[in-house]
């Protein structure tokens, strides 16, 4: 609260909602450019950046997405069926999964790679480096306390919610 008003905090809920809204949009263009669905950009995307020599786990891609184990080995799955991801077994442990671009999935990236940063740029343009910085750090703690939230929904009752919020 601000000087018993919760105005600002109101407006930057609105604020998250347009940008998450405009980033989806973002996803879904550069996906349909390289034919590709927007969570499936956001794979391939993390794997390049995170690959390395070795390849990068399909666990280290769905921790940076946000999203579970099984949804990356199903998207990975469409990708290397459509030869834009490589899977092989994890050497250091057999059960795992790792993943790295193919040939044609770092050409479709860098077909696009323009664009991409232009769009970036763009998006980001506005925020001077210490206020990315700062844009950064504040985004973390929100996803982790986007996360306690969600698990806050799933241990409480829908009646709960309701009695809270009278």
């Amino acid at each position: 609260m601000e000087k018993g008003s919760d105005g600002r905090f109101r407006r930057l809920v609105y604020d998250l909602l347009t940008i998450a809204s405009r980033m989806t949009l973002v996803r879904e263009h550069l996906g349909a450019r390289m034919g590709i669905s927007a969570p499936q950009y956001s794979l391939l995307m993390a794997v390049g950046q995170f690959q390395g020599e070795r390849g990068v786990s399909v666990s280290a891609v769905a921790r940076v997405l946000h999203v579970s184990n099984a949804f990356v080995a199903t998207e990975s799955g469409k990708l290397a069926q459509a030869a834009l991801l490589a899977k092989r077994a994890n050497p250091k442990d057999g059960r795992g999964v790792l993943l790295s671009l193919t040939r044609g999935g770092r050409a479709l990236i860098e077909r696009n790679s323009a664009e991409v940063r232009a769009i970036n740029d763009i998006f980001f343009g506005a925020l001077t480096p210490p206020m990315f910085a700062a844009a950064s750090s504040a985004m973390a703690a929100l996803v982790n306390g986007s996360a306690r939230a969600m698990t806050q929904l799933r241990h409480s009752e829908p009646d709960d919610w309701r009695e809270a919020a009278e």
